[in-house]
């Protein structure tokens, strides 16, 4: 086919619709060059329930092959399943999901042995200057022996790698219910929850990758809808929802309200160190609330503040050596899970903090929701660059503000602070803020506002 790479290959994966922009015979360039890129003399290749994924991912595993890789097909996973045997095998992975798009897309999330990150930098530019060039020129030629094709069952291993980082044994009894979106919680579930004492309340468990409920993005509020009805009507303890790839989770307490990915954060954060002996960096990046780098003091760990997005999460863990990293977006990872990122874990830390003690999960994560957050607000700018500056110069020299250009723009008081970044891919501003208190926040939001938008 004639594809554009600069339209599907980004920053940290390949994701473009189908057939589209990409289809089965670029997904075999894909595999040759990944196999090329990592020198694997094996690697590890599974799939999410969408329609075209057991092709593409097929597909790929043949280019691998051909260029020599034995490849080990894992089939239906979610993407920490993928990590999961990436890890356990010491082999190099690709993850065939578009997360949580829309049933015509499909991407590649491609990792290193022992799950270690493949982005621009490290690989992916490399594997997109290959498929390039055989695009034009055609696919090189299989190697004198090519690899195998084998596949293998990781599911019952993944699971219970999960329940022995996490215990769970002596909880009192819970019911949740989990909305897995049509998506690969639905797959992941029965299994990492079996033996459990809970008494689970399925929603959308069957896997369907047009998405017939709702899009598989518990990020925006409206895909959480059908969730925060069901928990009170069941009675339920609490709720949890999974994207589409089901590697991240959001939770809603016994009321239907959502938690703040923020206070899931802290309160991981507590119980890893308490694993820990009280001792360990904790990763967090800049647009999580201050309540996570307090409570990481506050159980004597050591808070560093990174960037957005997970390339700069996972090498702060792998240079500090970090026991865990949490995202507001809802990605949490683990050194104990290769330092790679899995919502079923913190999903796990949550029940096993809620059934250790006797309150509802209101109370509990209320000790780690200390501020008021305005949440992520985007911007049509028609000069980011001209925009910035002018929040720059209304802010710079005003007593008791600090300002700091580690992602964007971040301005900060004694009580609140907010953070701009500009999106890499739209002519957008990305605005967070927080404060003491919700006037404070809408004062400082609205003002910040004021100037992007002027």
């Amino acid at each position: 086919m004639t594809a554009d790479l600069s339209q599907i290959v980004k920053a940290y994966d390949v994701r473009g619709v189908v057939p589209d922009q990409w289809d089965e015979s670029l997904a075999a360039l894909f595999g040759a060059a990944f196999a090329e890129v990592t020198e694997a003399a094996a690697v590890v290749v599974g799939h999410d329930m969408r329609p075209s994924s057991p092709g593409l991912a097929r597909a790929f595993a043949r280019g691998a092959a051909d260029r020599g890789a034995d490849v080990t097909e894992i089939g239906l996973c979610s993407t920490d399943q993928l990590y999961y045997a990436s890890g356990a095998l010491d082999l190099p992975g690709a993850m065939f999901t578009a997360s949580h798009n829309p049933a015509r897309y499909n991407g590649i999330k491609m990792c290193r042995a022992g799950a270690a990150p493949v982005g621009q930098d490290t690989g992916l530019a490399r594997i997109r200057e290959l498929a390039e060039r055989w695009l034009r020129q055609g696919a090189p030629e299989p190697v004198a022996r090519p690899g195998t094709l084998r596949t293998r069952e990781t599911l019952q291993e993944y699971a219970a790698h999960l329940r022995s980082l996490v215990d769970l044994t002596s909880i009192r009894p819970l019911k949740v219910v989990v909305d897995a979106g049509n998506g690969m919680g639905g797959h992941t579930v029965p299994s990492v929850f079996a033996g459990l004492p809970l008494t689970l309340v399925p929603m959308y468990f069957e896997l369907d990758g047009t998405f017939p409920n709702h899009e598989a993005n518990p990020l925006d509020p409206a895909n959480l809808v059908d969730l925060r009805k069901r928990v009170p009507a069941e009675g339920a303890d609490l709720g949890i929802a999974f994207d589409g790839d089901a590697d991240r989770c959001f939770v809603v307490d016994e009321n239907g309200d959502p938690v703040s990915p923020s206070a899931v954060t802290a309160l991981v954060a507590a119980r890893e160190l308490a694993r820990n002996g009280g001792q360990g960096t904790v990763i967090h990046n800049l647009i999580t609330s201050r309540t996570v780098p307090e409570v990481v003091r506050e159980n004597g760990g050591t808070p560093v503040r990174t960037r957005v997005g997970h390339s700069f999460i996972k090498a702060e863990m792998a240079r500090t050596g970090a026991i865990f990293g949490g995202e507001h977006s809802a990605h949490y990872y683990f050194k104990d899970f290769w330092n790679a990122d899995t919502g079923m874990l913190a999903a796990l830390h949550v029940l096993a903090a809620l059934g250790g003690q006797e309150g509802p999960l209101s109370a509990l994560v209320a000790r780690y929701d200390r501020y008021a957050g305005s949440g992520e607000i985007n911007s049509t700018v028609a000069d980011q660059t001209a925009r910035l500056a002018a929040i720059r110069a209304a802010y710079e020299g005003r007593a008791g503000v600090t300002l700091d250009e580690l992602d964007g723009l971040t301005v900060a008081g004694a009580d609140w602070w907010f953070n701009v970044r500009p999106s890499n891919t739209e002519p957008l501003l990305r605005l967070n803020a927080e404060a003491k208190d919700e006037a404070t926040m809408a004062k400082v939001r609205d003002e910040a506002l004021a100037i992007i938008r002027g």
